[in-house]
């Protein structure tokens, strides 16, 4: 019998959802589905001065909708709002405290203005992720998250791993859901083209 290894295991883990199931999905996504408010009063990525939030972060010509508590209910979600989500709260901050990257947050971050552009920083976050998750080995996954994590300080690093596999999954999932629901509620308008 061998020993084993969980550090293979848990990257596997997101690793195959993003190749199998998330990642081409994403492929070809345009600036019209990434900025689409299916409803009412979306949190969405917009250019600078132009939402309605109480709140907006960022650094560049683009901001993120947001509040702090969170309204309930909570507003619906654009693509450009998750994806912005998985590259800033899930991954980006995670990279700078755990791994190395600049250091970012909601409030500096530069919001892709296309598309392309997002997935392209999505792209850059999760091979951060998977590389900063790889160099921990077996023994670092054991470690404490430590103070970046909050009241999870404690928790093993293993715990933030499958944490980060989660939401990664979970988000890209709403957005390819979206995808679906902006390409069936669209083709009327395509095939009229």
């Amino acid at each position: 019998m061998t020993d084993l290894t969980w550090n293979p295991l848990l990257r596997e883990q997101l690793a195959w959802h993003w190749t199998n199931q998330l990642r081409e999905r994403l492929d070809g996504l345009t600036d019209d589905e990434y900025f689409w408010e299916p409803a009412p009063g979306c949190w969405n990525v917009r250019p600078r001065g132009t939402g309605t939030a109480p709140v907006q972060g960022g650094s560049g010509a683009m901001t993120i909708d947001f509040a702090m508590p969170e309204p309930d209910p909570a507003p619906f979600t654009t693509i450009a709002w998750r994806l912005g989500h998985v590259i800033v709260g899930v991954l980006a901050m995670r990279n700078a405290s755990h791994f190395g990257r600049t250091p970012t947050d909601y409030w500096s971050f530069e919001y892709a203005a296309t598309a392309s552009e997002a997935l392209e920083q999505l792209d850059a976050e999760y091979a951060t992720w998977q590389a900063g998750v790889e160099s921990l080995g077996e023994s670092g996954l054991a470690r404490p998250c430590g103070e970046a994590e909050g009241a999870h300080a404690e928790r093993p690093m293993a715990a933030l791993v499958l944490h980060i596999n989660r939401e990664v999954v979970h988000h890209l999932a709403e957005v390819c859901l979206l995808r679906d629901l902006h390409l069936h509620t669209h083709r009327r308008t395509r095939e009229a083209s």
